[in-house]
């Protein structure tokens, strides 16, 4: 049986694609900068920008999943290196090429974002996002190798650090004020770490006809920030304050954190409704969203299992 690499195995979102290969008795290759720890596989260590390791450690695979997510300091050199090492491993190897995606190149959206979106990118992380994807499409239709993309809203679940994560999931573990990114009445949907990993496994084992696009994946009914909040303190047991992260927060933060510099350029899409239409997968594939209560459940316990994430705040109380 053919094996399945993973590439950015210690990622969120790579654990989940390996964790879900594991569950369907798949041979799992998991691959990242230092030595991934992922039970059951086979750990790699390696720079996914190198062209000629990721060729060795491909050959053979009958899909490469790229995970890669760099530091936000280094996307604009290190992602598209990575992306082209493995695109080109991937198509020495003749294995289907799977990329993990976001809706960040759609921008300002008056409504739900579908497949046909336009891309009308609004942040600089949104213009290189949409870069990289119309690369993985055009070697598709050179006939380099065969490809797939799954793209998912802002991610949140165990194992994710984003901002659907510590600043919410650790406040209620601790009883502080939950920080919300924007406007926590308008509608939003996100993508449970999960799920996005079994979609990706969906449509790496997909007939080709599937190739050669892009798919959203799977997201649970449409809610508010405020309602999941509330479902997080249910789950917790006890009361969680509903904050907002301010301009003035932001401003602070730009000046000592490169992360938050970084990453405020993406919180216009919480100042808008952030709906993703994933009902072309749902007419296709087998996997279905995890409903909000269980997938929190799930979140909390993560955040529970070591109090150190529960310290790990993107802003202060």
């Amino acid at each position: 049986m053919s094996v399945h690499v993973v590439v950015g195995a210690s990622g969120g979102i790579g654990r989940a694609v390996c964790a879900e290969l594991a569950r369907r008795g798949l041979p799992v290759r998991a691959v990242s900068r230092r030595e991934p720890d992922v039970p059951g596989a086979e750990n790699v260590a390696a720079d996914a920008t190198d062209a000629a390791a990721m060729t060795r450690i491909c050959a053979g695979a009958a899909a490469v999943y790229h995970c890669v997510n760099p530091p936000f300091a280094s996307w604009r050199t290190a992602f598209p290196e990575a992306t082209r090492a493995l695109l080109r491993a991937a198509g020495a190897a003749g294995a289907r090429f799977v990329f993990a995606d976001d809706t960040w190149m759609y921008g300002r959206v008056d409504g739900p974002m579908r497949e046909d979106t336009p891309v009308r990118p609004v942040s600089e992380k949104g213009v290189l996002r949409a870069w990289l994807a119309e690369m993985v499409l055009a070697a598709h239709a050179r006939h380099e190798v065969e490809v797939v993309i799954g793209r998912a809203p802002e991610l949140w679940g165990p194992g994710v650090e984003s901002l659907l994560g510590a600043g919410l999931f650790a406040a209620a573990s601790r009883g502080a004020t939950a920080r919300w990114p924007g406007d926590p009445d308008l509608p939003m949907t996100a993508g449970y770490a999960p799920d996005v990993g079994a979609a990706l496994v969906d449509l790496a084992l997909a007939p080709t006809s599937a190739t050669g696009r892009v798919w959203h994946t799977p997201v649970p009914p449409a809610s508010t920030g405020r309602e999941f909040v509330g479902r997080i303190a249910a789950t917790a047991g006890r009361p969680v304050r509903l904050g907002r992260i301010t301009p003035a927060m932001v401003a602070a933060l730009r000046v000592v954190s490169p992360v938050a510099r970084e990453g405020a350029q993406l919180l216009y899409q919480f100042s808008q409704p952030f709906l993703v239409d994933d009902a072309a997968f749902r007419s296709a594939f087998p996997t279905t969203a995890t409903s909000w209560e269980e997938g929190i459940a799930a979140t909390l316990a993560w955040y529970r299992a070591e109090p150190e994430r529960t310290r790990r705040r993107l802003v202060p109380v």
